[in-house]
Order: C-alpha cells, then structure tokens, then sequence
C-alpha cells in the first residue's frame, strides 16, 4: 500500500468532533470556546460485549479493531467477516470466522495510567516477550526534528479545542497515518487498527505520540511490531524497563533541539546539526510536553 504524507490527519473542522461552549474568562469577560466532544463506544466481538470506551467518535472500526489485536482477543490471522458500526446505539461488532470466547478474560483487568481510564486485560504481556523486533531500521536525528515540526504544525483537534492526545505512524521523515481521542490508548488502537485493515507493514515505521511513554504505550508498540516510539512527552521507569527488554527505541522529550533516548540507542544516526535547529516556537508547545520543562 502506497501512502502519502499524512493519508490520514485530524479533521478540526468535524462538527461531530466538537462544540462550542458559553463562559466566562479570567477577566469576568463572556467568551464562546470549542471544547472536545467524548461520547460511549460500546464494543462488541461476535456476541459478546467486550467494554465501554469513552471516545471522540472518528475511526471506530480502527479502534474496534485495533483494541483487540491489543487485547490479544483478535489474532493477526483471523478473519475479519465484518464491522457493523451503528450510531445510533454507539455500538461497533467486529465479526470473525473464528469463534471467540473471552468470558473468563473479562473478569481480569488492570486499570490503565492512559487517560480516559483505559484498561487492559491481565494477561496483556502474553505476548509481548515474544516478539523479536527488526534491528536493522535506523533512526536518524533530522528525522526527529522533521517529524515533530510537521505534526506540531498541523490542523489538529488538539490546537482546536485541546483535551486530546494524537498518535502518528511515520516512515523516515515523513508522517503518515495521524490519530486524535481523548485518550492515547484510543489514539494508539485506531493506528493499529488501521494497519492491520490495510495491510500496512510496521517493521519500517516510527510510531510518534503526544502522550507520556508509560508502560502501556511501550507494549502496544512492541506488540504493533513498531521498532522505534517517540514522543514530546516523558518516560515512567516501567516504560523504559520495558522498552530495554524489547529492544525498542525510544526517545522522549522530543521539541525543537531536545530529546532523550533512554533505550535502543544504537539505532540512532546523528546526522543533525544541532547548532543550526531552531527551538520550538512556544505559542506551538503542547501541554503534554510543558509538563517535562
């Protein structure tokens, strides 16, 4: 599959996505604000209900998708028969040829540190251990700085409304596959779903978030088959542990001249000229990012 820079981006001008809101500002003074719009997704495989996700409401195939292969309640070789979306129930039915029965593993779950209480089910590292990431990709620093300019700069749900967190699949320099929800596990799932619908291969990719690197951003993209994670944000021990034992790449802190690796390091090429990159404009900072500074 042939893809473009940013085949897909955030749509801000959706107005399903957001609303406007009367109030007041610091100054007593009447102000109207869009303001991010989160509604329930409940999730069903075959004929069982799975969970209840709170979510803007784009991409609920990719999410539904997504989620499970996360969950490891959909395999990467089932067979997908179909995706039946209904807006008026908030309902997504993924449908396989396999039968699935996940009654016992419902019963387990961890609460996630994501946003938008996130869960995930107990035995989430199943298959983690597993996988034996490509060695041979290198990141170069460029990349880096390329990508972070583009995805700070482009029309987002985030710059529109805020209360969002994005996630973008990038091959090289170049930006490809952009997602927004309110929670970054939401945002990771939809980019997962994505590939797997549309056969996009990951051991040539670079998964890019706003979010922090937690441990469950580090085994979503592990589990992805995604060599390298990058993001504004900063790391939690767990995700760092973690990400050592994988193998992955991983870079945090990542705005204007500044970043971090704390794992996979030999995968970086310094090609950039640090001296000669400018620092990130402010008025363009995330909050996500500030709260490293």
């Amino acid at each position: 599959m042939s893809l473009k820079t940013f085949t897909i981006a955030p749509d801000p001008a959706d107005p399903k996505l957001t609303e406007r809101v009367r109030g007041l500002d610091q100054d007593g003074r009447e102000i109207e604000t869009a303001v991010t719009v989160e509604r329930p997704l409940t999730l069903y495989l075959n004929g069982q209900e799975i969970v209840t996700m709170m979510t803007i409401g784009d991409y609920p195939d990719c999410l539904a998708v997504g989620y499970l292969l996360n969950q490891n309640m959909l395999r990467r070789d089932d067979r997908i028969t179909g995706i039946d979306v209904d807006e008026e129930t908030d309902t997504v039915v993924v449908r396989t040829e396999r039968a699935t029965d996940y009654e016992a593993k419902l019963k387990k779950k961890t609460l996630t540190s994501g946003c938008a209480q996130g869960t995930a089910f107990g035995d989430v590292m199943e298959t983690f251990e597993s996988v034996s990431l490509p060695t041979d990709l290198r990141l170069r620093t460029s990349w880096i700085y390329a990508l972070s300019k583009q995805i700070n700069l482009q029309p987002s749900l985030y710059l529109e409304a805020g209360a969002i967190h994005g996630c973008v699949l990038c091959q090289e320099d170049r930006p490809l596959i952009y997602m927004e929800d309110v929670g970054r596990h939401n945002a990771v799932d939809k980019v997962a779903g994505y590939m797997h619908l549309n056969g996009i291969p990951a051991g040539d990719k670079i998964f890019y978030t706003t979010g922090r690197l937690t441990s469950e951003m580090v085994i979503k993209t592990v589990q992805m088959g995604i060599p390298i994670l990058v993001s504004r944000s900063g790391f939690t021990a767990w995700g760092v542990q973690l990400a050592r034992q994988a193998n992955l790449t991983l870079v945090g802190r990542a705005k204007g001249k500044r970043f971090i690796a704390l794992a996979g390091t030999d995968r970086l090429v310094f090609d950039a000229d640090t001296a000669a990159t400018a620092d990130e404009d402010r008025r363009h900072g995330r909050k996500g990012s500030r709260d490293d500074d």
